[in-house]
């Protein structure tokens, strides 16, 4: 194992615990956020939640990683569903690279006396 997730879950949810007491008006911010997205009632919770695993890959979200991974198996997400969803996330990101690499392309095309 790489990483004690648990532990460190535990540990994340502790120091953010600490920091929605310093500074509860973006805590109620972040969870006014998160409420609404929820709120729509189109997707079953499991899909949010899946999303959400596939955006934390993306985002490079270690905490999300493990706050949400945990979510999605308490909703009944299959290991199978997760890697499904982390393979969306794995195409998107590669689409992403492509599309970047391009902008550099354009980029060097553009700079004087190349």
């Amino acid at each position: 194992m790489m990483q004690d997730w648990n532990a460190y879950r535990n540990a994340l949810q502790a120091r953010v615990g600490d920091f929605a007491k310093l500074n509860p008006d973006v805590m109620n911010g972040m969870a006014t956020i998160s409420g609404a997205a929820e709120k729509g009632g189109k997707l079953e919770p499991k899909i949010h939640e899946l999303i959400a695993l596939a955006v934390a890959v993306t985002t490079r979200c270690d905490g999300c990683i493990t706050v949400h991974t945990q979510k999605a198996a308490e909703l009944g997400a299959t290991q199978e569903e997760i890697a499904e969803a982390l393979g969306v996330a794995i195409a998107l990101n590669a689409g992403a690279a492509l599309v970047y690499s391009a902008r550099v392309l354009d980029t060097f095309a553009s700079l004087p006396n190349k």
